[in-house]
């Protein structure tokens, strides 16, 4: 269970987001729904309730605060885990269509029953994102790609911008740390340009989200097999 309404409310306003009753209620939901499987399914090493809030439910809605989503768009949440940062997001825009993608079934099981309960509508996959990217039927296809994982941004690209249209974007959440510049030739390749970088502070952590414009076709050989993703980075 979360805290009480009023401290979600100051915990939003020092972020800069807004919280009404309705989504507390819906995130309430999530976070007893997550803590409750997490005991038969490991989705998170973090349970308590004030972090819950803070690192998982407004540091995926805050994306909102620094990208310009249009009604009605299509995201595809790369890796997805237990939902995040997609389910907080869609949660709060009920208008975006989203697909969640992972490669373990227990999640995607996971999440089937969690949307089920917040009575949101989502696509359900469970797959490699370097093998569901060569489909046709999600190649190419969605305005947005996100990710919020601990991989480089070379990595993370080549998984994530062949899910995207041509005037869409790449959403990657990162911390402080990384050197962008060692992944713009891969952002390249894959027919990527780095449009904006945002760059805040978050109850005390710094963060960043890195927007990608696809502004070309990802060339049909990537992404590559995982092997030679992980031998080789672009």
């Amino acid at each position: 269970m979360l805290p009480e309404y009023e401290l979600c409310c100051s915990q939003f306003t020092e972020a800069g987001l807004v919280l009404n009753e309705e989504l507390y209620k819906k995130l309430d939901t999530y976070a007893q729904f997550l803590i409750e499987y997490n005991e038969k399914v490991n989705l998170t090493a973090i349970l308590d309730p004030m972090e819950i809030l803070r690192k998982h439910f407004i540091d995926s809605i805050i994306i909102s605060k620094y990208v310009d989503i249009p009604k009605n768009s299509s995201i595809i949440d790369v890796g997805t885990g237990a939902g995040f940062p997609s389910v907080p997001l869609k949660l709060m825009r009920d208008d975006l269509k989203l697909t969640l993608l992972d490669s373990l079934n227990k999640r995607i099981e996971f999440l089937n029953q969690l949307c089920d309960r917040l009575n949101i509508e989502a696509e359900f996959i469970h797959g490699r994102a370097e093998d569901v990217a060569k489909e046709d039927e999600y190649r190419e296809k969605f305005d947005f790609s996100c990710a919020r994982a601990v991989a480089n941004l070379s990595l993370l690209s080549e998984y994530c911008i062949p899910f995207v249209k041509k005037g869409g974007f790449f959403i990657s959440m990162k911390g402080p740390s990384e050197d962008l510049s060692d992944g713009e030739n891969a952002v390249r390749l894959l027919g990527g340009k780095i449009e904006m970088l945002s760059e805040y502070e978050i109850f005390g952590e710094k963060r960043r989200i890195v927007q990608i414009k696809k502004i070309s076709q990802t060339p049909p050989r990537f992404p590559r097999n995982s092997s030679q993703i992980k031998k080789k980075q672009l």
